[in-house]
């Protein structure tokens, strides 16, 4: 099949463009052929670019060249067409397409290209598999859903842009090979060839780099940057993933929130979606507690209260004090089988002990009353300020002994908060109270600065090493360790947290002491941070910032729940590349040139 050159042809209008003020113009689109319909004389042809779809019209009297030509061209052929817009019979307009009204009767039809079968169809509501999908990402990509994802990426990056530049921001990179600092996560390490058994690393984050920014004194930085983590693929979470980087030097915590959230504010307009400011301020304790997680969803009711068994119930059912309560208003009719899913739920994230109480008119029904007796079992629903009505969930920890336990480990009393907030997502979930198009903002405040690891035993920082203690917590850094509160924050949104940050350690005498309670030698510290340490001597200013996840920002802004749907070419749950076909072998000269040796275990 003859092919035509484009020549110095250029388009005068994209596919997405035409409406009726047009009829009369000579055109010339470009593009891909989206469908075509063969009635005979008349040949449709719809033609797609990024913009959408115009109806071309192929009249052998119009033109026996450009029909002959039509005749020719399948899906996903490529095009360009010359031709006059008419306005559509009335009977024949399209209202589901912008450019309904208008069709273009072909003059001369370019054939530029041709293309294989698709191995699906280029619609928005394909039900192709995603393994397929990803395999032909360079297909997926021309649907209109993934076309509107990216550039809103897009429009988004720029408006982040814009608004933190105007507010004294400077845009600076940083490297990306630099060297392996392990502390949390696994790193990415990449072989020097110049340096035999030598590694640099792929960033995690540039939190070092940025600190070492304000050191120098740029007062204001920001990237937005990728980062790379060697950890299990999840819908929220990428081997490699993109967020925005701030940081500034002597910062107030809610000046930088006002930034963030006038951020916030701009982007969503994006979308027409109006955030209202300020956001609210979350201590962790209170959504712990409450919510059952440092990242609630809060476009919803059902709160949990932690509620004290009687002392003669826990000798009963030996479930450690204090349990947890959650009144589902209007729900005591809530069927057995939806309760032993709760029961399922909750077991599975950690808590042991799961019962439940239906407050009726006039009386209680539960399988607690044969055990506890119904006085206790409406203490506990009058606890939770149950009505008429309700239901009322209880969760605990069973204990070892027959006697009672009053009080609960912090790492045994994190389990069943965890778990309670899986039952209440579960619960909200069930009973259809997540409402699309509603954005819950919150900052949760007042982490803990370290928690206990059980495995290792020793003290480790929730956030990072570089996080400052609240100033009023400094004297009891050695004393008090599980009760000290850092200077961390994290923005939560809809149940996601979108960015986390801190205000960060600028003397070095408090860094050391952080390495230290967190069992880091001076020798290990100076091996790991020795460039960063010897940067805090010469003058670092106070200084903080945070890191907003864009890929979930955007996932959110687009409604997708998964981050894979607003990434151009991310990998697969296993963190396979199916399109490139990566990770893959290399060949042998390759790792002898590097002096590496491929072990099979």
């Amino acid at each position: 099949m003859p092919f035509d050159l484009l020549g110095d042809r250029q388009r005068t209008h994209t596919c997405g463009e035409l409406r009726k003020s047009h009829a009369g113009a000579r055109v010339f689109l470009a593009g891909w052929v989206a469908r075509r319909r063969d009635l005979g004389n008349l040949i449709f042809i719809d033609l797609r670019d990024h913009t959408g779809i115009t109806q071309v019209v192929c009249r052998p009297e119009m033109s026996a060249t450009a029909h002959a030509r039509a005749e020719e061209v399948r899906p996903e052929y490529v095009l360009g067409v010359e031709g006059e817009v008419v306005l559509r019979a009335p009977e024949t307009v399209n209202r589901q397409l912008a450019t309904g009204e208008v069709e273009v009767v072909a003059h001369t039809i370019l054939l530029l290209n041709e293309a294989k079968t698709p191995p699906f169809p280029i619609e928005d509501d394909s039900k192709t598999a995603e393994e397929t999908r990803l395999r032909y990402r360079y297909l997926d990509l021309r649907r209109s859903r993934m076309q509107h994802h990216l550039r809103l990426r897009h429009r988004a990056a720029w408006v982040a842009r814009q608004h933190l530049s105007a507010h004294g921001f400077v845009e600076i990179e940083t490297p990306f090979l630099t060297r392996s600092t392990p502390e949390g996560a696994r790193d990415y390490l990449v072989p020097s060839r110049l340096h035999p058994g030598h590694f640099y690393a792929l960033p995690q984050s540039p939190q070092l780099f940025k600190q070492i920014l304000m050191i120098s004194g740029f007062d204001r930085y920001f990237q937005i940057v990728r980062c790379f983590r060697d950890e299990d693929f999840r819908a929220d979470r990428q081997a490699e993933f993109t967020q925005v980087d701030i940081e500034m030097a002597f910062p107030q915590r809610e000046v930088l929130f006002d930034i963030i959230e006038r951020l916030m504010e701009q982007l969503f307009a994006l979308i027409g979606a109006p955030i209202a400011r300020p956001f609210q301020r979350l201590p962790y304790h209170e959504a712990m507690e409450k919510y059952g997680s440092d990242k609630p969803h809060l476009g919803f009711g059902l709160e949990w209260k932690r509620v004290s068994l009687p002392p003669e119930a826990q000798f009963k059912i030996q479930v450690a004090d204090p349990i947890k309560a959650l009144r589902v208003p209007g729900w005591s009719e809530a069927p057995r089988s939806q309760l032993d899913k709760l029961q399922e739920v909750a077991k599975s994230a950690g808590a042991d002990w799961f019962g439940y109480a239906r407050v009726l008119a006039g009386q209680l029904e539960s399988p607690l009353s044969k055990v506890l007796g119904d006085e206790a079992v409406g203490a506990l629903t009058s606890a939770a300020e149950a009505a008429p009505g309700d239901l009322v969930l209880l969760l605990g920890l069973k204990t070892a002994s027959s006697g009672p336990a009053f009080g609960l480990p912090v790492h045994l009393a994190r389990h069943l908060d965890e778990a309670s907030g899986e039952v209440r997502l579960e619960v909200a979930r069930r009973l259809n109270l997540i409402r699309p198009g509603t954005w819950n903002f919150a900052w949760v405040v007042d982490f803990p600065m370290f928690e206990f690891n059980q495995k290792e035993g020793r003290y480790q920082p929730m956030h990072h090493p570089f996080t400052s203690p609240r100033e009023e917590d400094l004297d009891r850094l050695e004393s008090d360790t599980a009760g000290v509160r850092a200077r961390a924050y994290d923005l939560v949104l809809n149940g996601s947290e979108i960015g986390g940050g801190s205000i960060r350690i600028h003397r070095p005498d408090i860094q050391h002491r952080i390495f230290k309670i967190i069992g880091l030698t001076e020798e290990k510290a100076r091996e790991r941070f020795g460039f960063f340490l010897d940067a805090l001597e010469y003058g670092a200013p106070p200084h903080g910032g945070i890191a907003l996840g864009w890929d979930r920002i955007i996932a959110l802004m687009c409604g997708e729940t998964n981050i894979r749907e607003v990434i151009a070419f991310p990998k697969t749950a296993s963190g396979v590349d199916l399109m490139c076909d990566a990770p893959s072998a290399v060949e042998p000269e390759q790792l002898e040139e590097l002096g590496l040796e491929i072990r099979r275990q």
